[in-house]
């Protein structure tokens, strides 16, 4: 019986808690505790891809006659399945279940991999595909979706370009937007010379007064800009927002079975819609993103930190449409983002199924994850202005009074970054005192914190309350910084941080944990309690001898650190 409770994690911190669990039937009970307990949904996914993590790790063919079922776990079942290749010792396996321990979901196990088995067995097997719309196939069913047909079961279509949403906040360009536009500018200039073809970057202002961003966007890489100016569209809404960028994206379409509301011929476009699309990762950007994709009828892959276009081989039946066949699919736009494991990445793609098209390919980008490009004021590009009536009943919601916040702290920039996460526990305020001790000692620094002590139980003292805060977030949905020096103390290195803090020239790592994942990316790792170390590095700042400092570190000596003074990190490089 194990004593490790996962509903005591967070999604993020529960990856790197089990990623040294090995043995399966302890994650099997792990698994079932988060059914009895919080049973959520990524928690679930989160076990159930640790537990077959083994199956690849297993090289050893299992011998099915030897398989005592009875003695096994569902997962270890699962596990021994994945190299049994014969047909008829599986069916020897479900008889042998059914007339033992008759466990549903054991059975389900082996009759999946009869199918498999089955499956590979059969050459060019066509999968047949029912793509009659959901109103046809369900004539039953009420379909609320009923008016979007116009976007459904687009096959054969015309795709081009990759559009760029770039949001205003107070009438000013926000910097993920150029970050955007930059990257895309290098992402299209790359597919151009690799297809031989011509597709722009195509950039979207909305709002009120944004044409005097144009010269802007097109310095920063865009070839088109499709602007809309309206004075109720002076804040951000869902309804007209969405509903004018998903007119400008499909506007032009001239598939002749694609029927577009409102329709119209486009000179400066011949396409039914963008090939790709991206948002910038804000509050606004996220809510536009999805909802744009989903009346749009295709997907999104959310909080990315990483693009790049390229061929994928698929061997799903799903999206090759045959059984035992492999696919090489096209200008595949990689998304890379953090997965909830919080020590691994995911790639999505967004794939088309043999009937259905998915087109825009779209991301949402996690600001700060691309440089900021150098504006090229000699650039050129073509300016559209959408026109299309607007419906008065998208303004139904209007703002009679407001209070502009405080844009909060800006952490980007600064020469040093000391940041800190739950290794503060046993006295936070203590420990967010040391954090701005040590960061008063540097001319140009700025204290950080983690995810998890802005969304913690933590109780701070008011003098310090300030400095927990979401404005002083750092990582995949707070700020990405790239300072001189990082100083990162009790942080255990989700991925989710990682990704906010990975580009910083020197990262210096203070936790009590040995194995701690942010040891793997560090430059220097002391092994100390940081309610000792901090002090310790502010006392030798203050007294010029750091280096002392960062030898003497409460109990063992930094990582790499030869006796000569020189200093090797884990990258195996020399500092």
């Amino acid at each position: 019986m194990t004593d490790f409770d996962p509903g005591d994690y967070e999604i993020s911190e529960l990856g790197p808690a089990i990623k040294d669990i090995d043995d399966l039937g302890e994650l099997e009970e792990i698994l079932q505790a988060e059914h009895r307990g919080q049973n959520r949904a990524p928690a679930i996914a989160l076990i159930e891809s640790r537990i077959e993590k083994f199956s690849e790790d297993d090289d050893e063919p299992a011998d099915a006659d030897e398989m005592d079922l009875a003695s096994m776990s569902t997962a270890e079942v699962g596990n021994a399945l994945q190299s049994v290749e014969e047909v008829s010792d599986l069916e020897s396996l479900l008889e042998r279940e059914e007339a033992g321990e008759d466990r549903d979901s054991v059975k389900r196990l082996i009759r999946s991999r009869i199918d498999s088995v089955k499956g590979s067995d059969e050459e060019d097997t066509e999968i047949e595909v029912d793509d009659r719309p959901p109103e046809e196939r369900h004539p039953d069913l009420d379909h609320p979706t009923r008016d979007k047909r116009h976007v459904r079961s687009l096959h054969g279509g015309t795709y081009r370009d990759m559009w760029v949403y770039c949001e205003t906040q107070a009438g000013e360009l926000v910097d993920v937007s150029k970050e955007m536009l930059g990257k895309a500018r290098d992402l299209m200039d790359t597919y151009n010379d690799d297809y031989t073809t011509d597709e722009r970057v195509v950039a979207v202002l909305i709002g009120s007064d944004v044409s005097k961003h144009v010269e802007d966007v097109i310095a920063y890489g865009a070839d088109v800009v499709v602007v809309r100016e309206d004075a109720r569209l002076e804040r951000f809404q869902h309804k007209p927002y969405t509903e004018i960028f998903c007119d400008m994206a499909r506007a032009g379409a001239t598939h002749e079975n694609f029927e577009v509301r409102g329709g119209r011929d486009e000179p400066w476009r011949d396409y039914d819609k963008p090939r790709y699309v991206l948002f910038p990762a804000t509050n606004n950007g996220r809510d536009l993103s999805a909802l744009v994709q989903a009346e749009l009828d295709s997907g999104l892959a959310s909080d990315c930190s990483g693009l790049y276009i390229t061929e994928e081989v698929i061997s799903n039946p799903v999206k090759t449409g045959v059984a035992g066949e492999k696919k090489e699919f096209q200008r595949v736009l990689h998304m890379k983002r953090p997965d909830f494991s919080g020590f691994e990445y995911s790639t999505i793609l967004c794939i088309d199924n043999p009937t259905r098209e998915f087109h825009p390919q779209g991301a949402s980008v996690i600001p700060g994850s691309f440089d900021l490009p150098e504006p090229d004021a000699e650039r050129e590009g073509l300016v559209v202005e959408h026109d299309a009536p607007l419906d008065d009943d998208w303004f139904r919601v209007t703002v009679t009074d407001f209070d502009q916040l405080d844009e909060g702290i800006d952490l980007t920039g600064h020469d040093v970054i000391v940041a800190v996460g739950r290794g503060i526990g046993d006295d936070p305020t203590k420990g967010i005192e040391f954090a701005l001790d040590l960061a008063g000692q540097f001319e140009d620094a700025e204290v950080g914190v983690t995810r998890g002590i802005v969304t913690g139980s933590f109780n701070f003292d008011g003098h310090v309350e300030q400095y927990t805060h979401e404005d002083r977030q750092i990582g995949e949905t707070g700020q990405v910084v790239a300072p001189k020096l990082y100083v990162a103390a009790g942080i255990s290195g989700a991925v989710q941080h990682k990704v906010g803090m990975d580009e910083s020239d020197t990262i210096v790592a203070v936790n009590t944990d040995p194995d701690a994942r942010i040891r793997d990316f560090s430059d220097y790792f002391i092994e100390g309690d940081l309610f000792e170390v901090l002090p310790r590095l502010t006392t030798a700042l203050k007294e010029g001898r750091f280096e002392a400092a960062v030898a003497s570190d409460g109990g063992a000596a930094p990582t790499g650190t030869p006796d000569d003074g020189a200093a090797e990190d884990d990258r195996g490089e020399s500092r």
